[in-house]
């Protein structure tokens, strides 16, 4: 037998064999304890919280501005798929509005992020490279495509409201040719903006965007819908708002049904953000303006005061569902029981549904 310096603070072996060994088999204890299962654990079972109570993961970096940004990228990307609609349904003045909605929607979103990320050439670094594996590198360029597109049809909408008084030259013989290429170019770019930002939010770790990953998109993609029918029903006569309507109701319908699928299927602490506090307040009242609004739109008709009025009411109930979107990410991040308890829940599933052999559960 050897010894060490170390066996005087050893504990003592148990009777009757090594210590956490195999006993003898025979006699009354016959074989009990061979599996170790009379062995006292070695830690208690504590309730783990985070690091000094620190979070566990870290918040996006993120203010105001980049909520801001998530709506307004919405209102651009689904006025210009409805400039696109309005301009084979010959409506003119449908098109015009959603042109100029568009650009300016995309003009102030553009402020508003460069005003997060604090310098203006920050943006264009991220034009340097392409990486599709990026959400953030992607929607960069997505977003630089959509502007230029809407950038033109923007300009050749100017021009005719000015009675074509531009200095155009021998181009203005290709407007028609680059009004409809143009256009197109916007609505082929549209619904990639308006959904881009929901799997930039999904793809950080971040409990509740990272939960409602398979539901966001659709989340998104539905409020764009509401913001922009939205405003064109308050900014366009209701003789040409028969597109926009139609939108609004479809998007009002599947934002209220993809909420519902996200709630259900999210973990239950992680769906507490969507409930509670400041987030909770404004993804109520989203829902309540979207299900108000979207029978609005049915009801309008040719009555331009309820057109109006449903239109300001979808546009409040998408700025509602980006902000509070955001706002309970953010406060996710912040607590580590909505890192640490989904985790806890879903270790314990898989140990009951007996996988114990893998690199996330061990055996007992």
């Amino acid at each position: 037998m050897s010894t060490s310096e170390f066996d005087s603070v050893r504990p003592p072996s148990p009777p009757g064999g090594r210590r956490g060994g195999r006993r003898r088999r025979g006699g009354a204890g016959g074989n009990v304890g061979a599996d170790g299962s009379r062995e006292m654990p070695m830690v208690p079972d504590v309730e783990f919280t985070s690091y000094y109570g620190r979070p566990v993961v870290k918040p996006a970096p993120w203010g105001e501005e980049i909520a801001a940004y998530l709506f307004l990228g919405g209102v651009a990307g689904g006025s210009g798929l409805l400039a696109a609609g309005a301009q084979f349904t010959r409506r003119p003045r449908l098109r015009r509005n959603s042109r100029l909605a568009a650009i300016a929607a995309i003009g102030l979103g553009g402020v508003a992020l460069v005003h997060d990320l604090g310098r203006p050439e920050r943006f264009l670094n991220m034009l340097r490279t392409i990486k599709p594996t990026s959400p953030m590198s992607v929607g960069s360029w997505i977003l630089s495509a959509f502007s230029a597109g809407a950038g033109v049809t923007a300009a050749i909408e100017f021009d005719r409201m000015t009675g074509e008084r531009l200095p155009l030259g021998p181009l203005r013989r290709l407007l028609p040719v680059v009004d409809g290429a143009a256009g197109m170019w916007t609505a082929l770019f549209a619904p990639p903006l308006a959904a881009y930002t929901a799997v930039l939010l999904a793809d950080t770790a971040t409990p509740t965007w990272n939960a409602a990953r398979e539901e966001l998109p659709f989340i998104f993609v539905s409020s764009a819908a509401l913001a922009s029918s939205g405003l064109a029903m308050v900014t366009t006569p209701v003789a040409e708002t028969g597109p926009a309507r139609h939108l609004a109701v479809i998007g009002a319908a599947v934002e209220f049904a993809a909420t519902k699928v996200m709630h259900r299927r999210m973990d239950p602490v992680v769906a507490e953000t969507l409930h509670h506090g400041k987030a909770g307040t404004m993804l109520k009242w989203s829902e309540v303006l979207t299900v108000a609004g979207g029978v609005g739109a049915l009801l309008s008709g040719r009555h331009r005061l309820i057109a109006v009025a449903s239109g300001v009411t979808l546009l409040a109930a998408s700025a509602l569902t980006r902000f509070g979107v955001f706002e309970a990410g953010i406060h996710s991040a912040k607590d580590p029981k909505y890192t640490i308890e989904p985790q806890k829940r879903r270790l314990a599933a898989r140990r009951a549904a007996g996988i114990t052999d893998d690199s996330i559960t061990t055996v007992g």
